[in-house]
């Protein structure tokens, strides 16, 4: 580092007065450029002297077999789905890494430098990567993909995120150096370039990344079969080196199978496969009690969203959203549907994992006020609506809760259980629905993804709710400027507050999520968001 962001020194001060915590503070400081390991230092984690170093018996070769979903892939930019992104990402990798820790560092990039006021960013590559074609990524390789996130034709939620940058403000200062002048200030710029669409293409890229599997990952995509198979075999050359001077990764070869849901816990005890895409509670139940399993927990901000279209009627009246979410007696939903394993939520996509959230009371179950509200909508005799879900994690048990919850109120839900893939066809159609969002490192990112409009005023691609609001929109981009942790979390609290009286969505819990596999497999890392991080695990046989 040559320069720390004015920024940092007074969330440094504001960290000794007790205003901010040190997670905060480390969050923070990694986003306006500082390296952790000087984070770190300045929050005082830093000073104790180093634990005495032991040898790492790493050891080298073996095979991991994952079962998954094997989805339909063109470019990675259109990315929907975190089973695909995980293939993809051991083959092609992101500017940047936010970690499991939450804290951003760079990747690709050897480090970046935001302006005063985080309306510039210079980004610095690192020298000498090279992709699996040999050909060496420059400044002209990141210029190309920031283009394809932008372009409209590709239809890239990528877009979404970049809204503050236009392609003609991306400036290449040198062949490893790239500046982007921002249309207006934001703080997440590090954390969006690891928002899993991001992946880095070279600029030969064309379009179909099965038929041109170009990345500088560690890994090389020999097959990849829709419905059936993925075979990623280890590179030789890979840029990064392991702890014992060689190149990584430590293993030869990772195998993605596809297999159906209830398929995988029987795979995992008869030893088919190793580990498990996303394991639900039930399988947790199931797999924590096998012996030589590994099992690696974490909280998230991962949610089913009981998600209302406003432009549909019953659901462009607010009282009948209102309604709604009194229905949810949280506490028996997350029992019911999710074993317990969470942390209850109120009715806004911020989460307590994320910086500067504003805690608010649970509301509590009125099935009481909830019949009231749907009177003054104009519905006496209460309301039959139609709610649609997938049946792979614990969506159709919450569903069935919900429906039992919400009858004393005058809600007649009829439920219709559907196929994962048939669902994520008409995800964004629904009416009523129950849709499994992800984690996201900021509270500003997923709201930014899901409830937002374009410059036109139109609801950008994720928006699934259609719902538009000018003041959430306007606190939203206050929020993304403002440096000042305590100022945003009073900014958040607005937020919240907008989206509990009079927004689209109504969240019971967030979701812990489990890593399960074989415990000879070592450095096994769990990451918030689901996202295989195999690039350093080794097997030890």
């Amino acid at each position: 580092m040559t320069k720390i962001h004015s920024a940092v020194l007074d969330m440094q001060s504001d960290l000794r007065k007790g205003k901010i915590n040190r997670r905060e503070f480390l969050r923070f400081a990694t986003l306006l450029g500082v390296s952790a390991t000087t984070a770190g230092i300045m929050a005082g984690c830093g000073n104790q002297p180093a634990a005495p170093s032991t040898p790492i018996p790493i050891k080298r070769g073996g095979t991991m077999r994952i079962g998954t979903a094997l989805q339909e892939v063109s470019h990675p930019a259109r990315l929907s789905w975190v089973e695909s992104s995980n293939v993809l990402r051991q083959v092609a990798e992101y500017l940047t890494e936010t970690g499991a820790d939450g804290i951003t560092r760079p990747w690709l990039l050897e480090r970046w430098e935001a302006n005063e006021d985080v309306t510039m960013w210079t980004l610095f590559l690192n020298k000498g990567i090279k992709f699996n074609n040999g050909q060496e990524l420059t400044a002209d390789d990141v210029i190309f993909n920031f283009e394809q996130w932008l372009d409209p034709t590709i239809e890239s939620s990528m877009a979404t995120l970049l809204s503050y940058l236009s392609p003609s403000n991306i400036e290449r200062v040198d062949d490893y150096t790239i500046r982007l002048h921002l249309d207006a200030p934001q703080i997440g710029v590090p954390e969006h370039l690891y928002h899993y669409p991001a992946l880095i293409m070279s600029r030969e890229f064309e379009g179909d990344f099965i038929k041109q599997p170009l990345g500088t990952g560690p890994f090389i995509l020999t097959e990849y079969t829709v419905g059936d198979q993925a075979v990623c075999q280890r590179r030789p050359d890979y840029w990064r080196m392991g702890v014992d001077g060689n190149p990584l990764p430590y293993l030869d070869e990772l195998i993605y199978i596809e297999l159906e849901v209830e398929e995988r816990v029987e795979a995992m005890q008869g030893g088919g496969i190793d580990t498990l895409y996303m394991p639900s509670p039930r399988d947790w139940q199931v797999l924590k009690e096998v012996p030589n399993l590994a099992v690696y927990g974490v909280s998230t901000a991962q949610a089913f969203v009981i998600r209302m279209r406003v432009d549909r009627p019953p659901w462009d009246d607010v009282r009948v959203r209102q309604a709604l979410m009194l229905c949810q007696d949280r506490q028996r939903i997350l029992e019911g549907s999710y074993f317990g394993q969470g942390e209850l939520a109120i009715d806004a996509h911020v989460a307590p994992i994320h910086p500067a959230y504003c805690e608010k009371p649970i509301p509590k179950y009125d099935p009481e006020k909830a019949k009231t509200l749907l009177d003054e909508a104009g519905y006496p005799d209460g309301l039959q609506v139609k709610l649609i879900t997938k049946d792979d994690r614990s969506e159709a048990e919450l569903a069935r809760i919900l429906r039992n919850l919400a009858a004393p109120a005058g809600f007649d839900i009829e439920l219709n259980t559907i196929e994962p893939a048939k669902y994520w066809e008409q995800w964004t159609e629904v009416e009523l629905g129950i849709t499994h969002w992800t984690h996201r490192p900021l509270g500003t990112m997923v709201l930014a993804l899901g409830y937002t409009s374009d410059k036109e005023g139109n609801p950008v691609n994720w928006n699934e709710t259609r719902w538009v609001d000018e003041e959430f929109n306007t606190l939203l981009r206050q929020a993304e400027r403002t440096l000042d942790i305590p100022k945003r979390r009073e900014i958040m609290c607005q937020i919240e507050e907008i989206m509990q009286t009079r927004g689209p969505i109504g969240i019971s819990y967030w979701r812990k999520i489990w890593t399960i596999i074989r415990a000879e497999f070592k450095n096994v890392k769990m990451h918030p968001t689901g996202y295989d991080l195999f690039y350093d695990v080794w097997k030890d046989t």
